[in-house]
């Protein structure tokens, strides 16, 4: 029945009709009899005067309805500026209704929070919702869309609007991390990386704190967005991309971390620096002693021709003592003495696979604003390392510290840099001119006089020649660590138990791998040995000609 002009006698006759029905639906919605009793009347009033003066109603119950909601929408910011209590059969009703204004201001309040709502449903239920209710589709349209049967659609429509009704009337609480999120102050890997770099998986604070909230207990996407105040929907993403890549694990609905993001107490920091010290004060002064003692800091199988000045055409010259063992302490105290450790569980056994080709143990630490050290504590400033790749006939060993300098994003680079050095190593006497111009950029080669004429090239890194000055150099190592292998054992056992201890129990195998490298191929544990040797005199800085070639090492695989 189509109405072009209603008259005072049709309008009295439609209005008494929706009295029953208007004030039911305000009685089911208002916060009390009094408030249903006055919206009504204001609904009954708006819609008689709209009644007598539109030529255009097509639908009277739609007309009459669509006012009613929007009176309803008054009433809510009108009384609340909240809608925890706001019916949901209110609100499907308004986003059903296409002829509902959403950007009008009335509406906005409840549209906001319903919105908000239906991020928590899950991927296939927001799909659903918001096609039915949002773009007006069809049902069986949906399902046909969708690929499943349409009791499924009708079902999930079913149970997205109990769990919208839900939402709807709870307030929901949000963890401190929504107001002091925390920040990796370091990350690393050990292992080999793929063809994506560390900050791509962590180049936001929602990734790092989503990973953060679930590090020891497993949690649903809406409750890792309830804990950090954000919606599901950013954290849905960010947690399938974490999850892609081996840094999350899914377990029943809910998600887990997959890697140790440390946040030490003072406690265990000066434990640890203590256990350090101790160990590095035995091996690194008895290595020292002995390498410059020995004489074999000269054998012809140790190359190194690292200068500060100029190279000449005529003698490359001969790196002074002190610039080689600054390669070779390090060297020695991560790779001797393996046939010493305990090595009970394997690489494989804890490093995860990922998509991209990296293959590796992903860890990240966190500072807490209440940690306290002692002035004489050891920091691990700009370290990266050891890193040791071999490719062909060679090895090529590094770590970058504080005392070394070769610039920018070396350190990643350094797994494919380290293939073209040695290939470049390998055939030294072919190189191009742009091949000594890149190994020159880096600190492996100084070069001097004309390429096309008379040219000379001095490799600046240490080189071990063969394999007999390798072995004998670890030899020295191996004797100090079976010298001492029982007050490291005593010095490394109650660190090791608190270590563990501080570890989500999911986690521990990979703290237990770890573990087994405490003084060998462990980065403190060479950083402790420079620092007792720079500190009692018998190691010397570098000088800043040295610090892009520094703690640098081409050996035979």
């Amino acid at each position: 029945m189509r109405y072009r002009q209603v008259n005072r006698q049709d309008a009295e006759k439609i209005i008494t009709e929706y009295l029953k029905p208007i004030f039911g639906f305000t009685l089911k919605r208002c916060k009390n009899t009094q408030d249903a009793e006055d919206l009504a009347q204001e609904i009954v009033l708006k819609a008689y005067r709209a009644l007598l003066v539109k030529d255009d109603i097509g639908d009277v119950s739609r007309f009459v309805w669509t006012i009613a909601h929007n009176a309803l929408s008054n009433y809510y910011r009108d009384t609340a500026k909240s809608v925890i209590g706001v019916s949901i059969d209110e609100v499907t009703e308004i986003i059903a209704d296409p002829d509902s204004i959403f950007d009008d201001d009335d509406n906005s309040d409840v549209l906001c929070r319903l919105q908000s709502e239906i991020a928590y449903l899950s991927k296939l239920q927001r799909k659903i919702v918001i096609a039915y209710y949002f773009e007006n589709r069809k049902q069986t349209d949906i399902a046909k869309d969708l690929d499943i049967p349409l009791g499924t659609v009708k079902w999930h429509l079913f149970e997205a609007k109990k769990e919208l009704k839900k939402g709807m009337d709870t307030m929901r609480k949000t963890s401190e991390l929504k107001f002091n999120p925390i920040k990796f102050a370091s990350y690393g890997i050990n292992g080999s990386v793929g063809t994506k770099s560390c900050d791509e998986f962590f180049r936001s604070a929602l990734s790092q704190n989503i990973c953060y909230c679930i590090r020891n207990e497993a949690k649903t996407v809406n409750e890792i967005a309830d804990a950090l105040g954000v919606s599901p929907v950013y954290v849905e993403t960010e947690v399938e991309f974490l999850e892609e890549y081996g840094f999350l694990k899914a377990e029943k609905g809910k998600y887990i971390a997959n890697f140790i993001i440390n946040e030490p107490t003072s406690e265990l920091l000066i434990m640890q620096n203590d256990m350090y010290k101790r160990a590095a004060e035995l091996f690194a002064n008895d290595l020292f002693d002995e390498l410059t003692s020995s004489g074999i800091l000269d054998d012809r199988d140790i190359w190194c021709s690292q200068t500060d000045g100029e190279v000449t055409l005529r003698d490359a010259g001969r790196a002074d003592h002190n610039f080689i063992l600054w390669s070779l302490i390090p060297y020695i105290a991560a790779w001797s003495g393996k046939n010493l450790m305990n090595e009970e569980i394997s690489f494989e056994e804890v490093a995860t696979i990922r998509p991209d080709g990296a293959h590796n143990i992903f860890h990240a630490s966190i500072v807490s604003d209440g940690l306290v050290l002692p002035k004489e504590y050891t920091y691990m400033n700009n370290w990266c390392g050891p890193m040791w790749n071999g490719y062909s006939d060679h090895t090529l060993w590094q770590i970058d510290s504080e005392w070394s300098d070769r610039g920018e994003n070396q350190n990643f680079q350094a797994y494919e840099d380290a293939k073209k050095v040695i290939s470049l190593f390998e055939r030294d006497d072919v190189l191009s001119k742009d091949e000594y111009a890149w190994l020159a950029e880096r600190g492996y080669v100084k070069t001097s006089g004309d390429y096309d004429g008379y040219f000379k090239v001095s490799w600046q890194t240490v080189i071990l020649a063969s394999k007999e000055i390798n072995n004998k150099l670890l030899a020295i190592g191996e004797k100090i660590k079976e010298k001492y292998k029982s007050e490291f054992d005593n010095i490394k056992a109650p660190y090791a138990e608190l270590a563990l201890a501080s570890v989500p129990a999911h986690l521990r195998k990979i703290k237990e791998y770890e573990l087994q490298f405490v003084f060998h191929s462990d980065g403190w544990f060479l950083l402790h040995c420079i620092v007792t040797l720079l500190n009692n005199g018998k190691l010397k800085p570098p000088t800043e000609a040295q610090k892009k070639s520094l703690t640098t090492i081409i050996l035979p695989n």
